[in-house]
């Protein structure tokens, strides 16, 4: 995740999240940013039911992996039942299955969510990584133990979700977690807005 400027970062080029543990994922990979095209698209997906576009995502999110990267089982991030029921479908399950069939990989839905947490949005990350806590649970009898998992979404914003799925998973034996999503949120665009906004209302210069 891209950063304004170095000040967040120690010598490894690791910020305070990392730092402090409060990852629980080993790798975070995505295609694009959440903008523009790319944000309407995915709009389209996942809250118009345009499911052909699964076929193209999941090209898309192939070319984010590394080559050289393995995994023994795909997990899609799962959805609370109600929200599932409401739009028909899990997005993360239908890509999960788009890369399954490109990396030859398996996919299995080895966690699911037993509380409906309230959105994700506008909340801090110390809020979203509460309310994320105990939000989700490994299937009982779905052996893990060494296991590399490749965990699906469709976007990231701060990883909270994301973090609060993989230390389940690691919970429950898996060796290494890494995080595949089709866009990520530059939240560096907010942080230069406030700066704007700041600088304008001090008589300064955007």
């Amino acid at each position: 995740m891209p950063f304004v400027n170095r000040f967040p970062l120690d010598e490894s080029g690791h910020c305070a999240l990392c730092r402090l543990g409060l990852r629980g994922f080993d790798a975070v990979y995505s295609y694009g940013s959440y903008e523009g095209s790319l944000r309407e698209l995915i709009h389209l997906f996942k809250y118009n039911g345009v499911r052909p576009l699964a076929g193209t995502f999941g090209h898309l999110m192939a070319q984010a992996l590394p080559r050289e990267t393995t995994f023994d089982v795909i997990v899609p991030m799962p959805l609370h039942w109600f929200k599932k029921w409401q739009r028909g479908f899990n997005q993360s399950d239908i890509l999960a299955r788009e890369i399954g069939q490109k990396w030859n990989v398996p996919v299995r839905n080895l966690i699911h969510r037993k509380k409906a947490t309230r959105p994700q949005a506008g909340l801090t990350n110390a809020k979203r990584r509460a309310n994320m806590q105990g939000a989700f649970k490994v299937t009982r009898g779905k052996p893990l133990a060494g296991m590399r998992v490749l965990l699906v979404d469709d976007v990231v914003t701060t990883g909270a979700t994301a973090s609060a799925c993989a230390r389940v998973l690691k919970r429950a034996g898996a060796a290494h977690v890494a995080l595949l999503a089709l866009a990520r949120t530059d939240r560096r665009a907010a942080v230069e807005l406030s700066f704007t906004t700041y600088s304008i209302a001090r008589g300064g210069h955007a």
